[in-house]
């Protein structure tokens, strides 16, 4: 099976989520381990498939035999190999929280809350691993309906708020579709490797204009790119806290990826996208900028989390406007610290939803006292994010510093270390009523337990919070073995 390996690592949670409904009717009690299995085995084929294309090179898997480029394959690079372990590692933790939630609610499983979960996983591993850019259409569209299904499920203001990102959704679908489909048109190829190939003949073309246009557009939608974030955060503020620890750590991350990958190593940031590629770095500065100043005014935690994360998409398009060697680092190093920080920091909120009911700044009165742990986590996610030594986020920002200086941009470089400081206003706040601020001792009835959470839903928390600092004092290693194998040749 280990020559399958490429193919499993989308048909395992793509079959698992069809599967589950029915052996829930008849087998329920084999149905939590055959979802909880399916993550594993889905992890665990990413960790092999990214250790062979370290050794060994690029793995070019062709689906149903058909060679490309007539045919569909998927590839799998350093690059996408480490996203895959990414958002896979991503999920189970997700799902071994969520396990953590139902216990504590005294609920058991939802079947099609699972099975959407595991489609929306099929649809996230199936853009990164495919060589095909129609086929990243077809995956996005699966990502994203299952992702609408589970927003909505957060009650009457999420599915209000789920509507308003379905709109925005398909106008960003439709962009993209549109974008390859002039990329079609001008090439008659669909397979990404061949597509770059013949870029270089069209890339002077007002087509080609076009098509880069439209793409970048409909990407900037899904990354939740400033000013195209309207549906970020009511959508984040109202779904479940699992949902939303998930999508926000990786689901925006991969459209980053999508991005990156057609820009550097399909239109090989030719003609329209070179230029397309420079201005990135002035839409990367109002969203830091806009993105940061937004969560300053918020007392919902939630939402100062989701436009922290307009913010911090940001420095990744910084760093790929930067277009060098140091920035690219910076920006993918920023993708994978981002979604570690940002899936620890939701998972933390939904402690404190769960013991007051209530997510705004006060309701984390008295929480270091209370949830130890989980706090511990939220604090080292929340100074990694500032950008604070020795936690990820400092070393992504080093990089992101380095590559605009390289690129002799003094103000980028200033920009970043001003949204810094206005990252570190705003969870300072909230660090303050965690540690410092005393607790009246009001309400103390709307307080379900006085003892920390389950270690099921304790457990990725603390993992995620942990792997901040790993990232952090290993970043050298990650840097040299994994992430410099991942840039495109410039």
């Amino acid at each position: 099976m280990t020559a399958h390996l490429p193919a499993l690592i989308v048909v395992v949670p793509l079959f698992v989520s069809v599967l589950l409904p029915l052996v829930s009717r008849f087998f329920p009690f084999l149905s939590r381990l055959l979802n909880f299995t399916s993550y594993g085995v889905v992890f665990g084929c990413s960790v092999m498939a990214l250790m062979t294309v370290l050794d060994n090179g690029s793995w070019h898997y062709e689906m149903g035999g058909w060679a490309p480029p007539w045919g569909i394959e998927y590839v799998v690079d350093p690059l996408s190999g480490g996203m895959a372990v990414l958002v896979s590692f991503m999920a189970l933790l997700t799902c071994v929280y969520l396990e953590g939630q139902r216990e504590e609610q005294s609920q058991g499983g939802t079947t099609l809350f699972d099975s959407l979960f595991l489609l929306l996983l099929a649809g996230l591993l199936g853009i990164i691993v495919t060589g095909d850019i129609f086929n990243l259409y077809v995956f996005l569209e699966i990502s994203s309906i299952a992702g609408y299904g589970l927003l909505a499920s957060g009650g009457i203001r999420g599915v209000v708020a789920t509507f308003r990102y379905l709109l925005l959704g398909t106008v960003a679908a439709s962009f993209y579709l549109l974008g390859v489909g002039y990329l079609y048109a001008l090439t008659g190829t669909l397979n990404m490797a061949d597509l770059s190939v013949r870029v270089p003949e069209i890339a002077g073309t007002a087509p080609f204009s076009v098509a880069v246009t439209f793409i970048i557009v409909g990407l900037a939608i899904k990354m939740a790119v400033f000013p195209l974030h309207g549906w970020q955060p009511d959508a984040y503020a109202y779904a479940p806290p699992a949902v939303t620890g998930f999508i926000a750590a990786v689901m925006s991350k991969v459209s980053a990826y999508a991005l990156f990958r057609i820009l550097f190593f399909v239109l090989l940031v030719e003609g329209a996208a070179g230029h397309a590629v420079a201005w990135l770095g002035w839409v990367a500065v109002v969203a830091m900028l806009a993105g940061s100043i937004l969560a300053l005014a918020q007392t919902d935690v939630r939402r100062m989390l989701a436009y922290s994360s307009v913010g911090q998409m940001g420095y990744i398009l910084l760093g790929f406007s930067l277009a060098n060697t140091t920035g690219l680092t910076g920006a993918l190093f920023h993708l994978l610290n981002h979604a570690a920080m940002k899936g620890c920091l939701f998972f933390a909120v939904g402690g404190v939803l769960w013991r007051t009911g209530g997510g705004t700044v006060d309701d984390f009165i008295g929480m270091g006292r209370r949830q130890p742990l989980a706090m511990a986590a939220l604090t080292v996610a929340a100074l990694s994010m500032v950008g604070l030594p020795p936690t990820a986020g400092f070393f992504s920002k080093w990089y992101l510093l380095r590559g605009a200086l390289e690129a002799d941009a003094p103000l980028f470089a200033a920009v970043i270390l001003v949204s810094s400081l206005l990252s570190a206003v705003y969870f300072f706040r909230v660090l303050e009523q965690i540690y410092f601020v005393s607790d009246p001792g009001v309400g103390e009835k709307s307080f379900r337990s006085e003892h920390e959470r389950s270690w099921a839903a304790l457990g990725p928390l603390v993992a995620l919070g942990t792997a901040v600092l790993l990232i952090g004092i290993f970043n050298g290693h990650l840097v040299t073995e994994v992430i410099r194998h991942a840039l495109p040749v410039l």
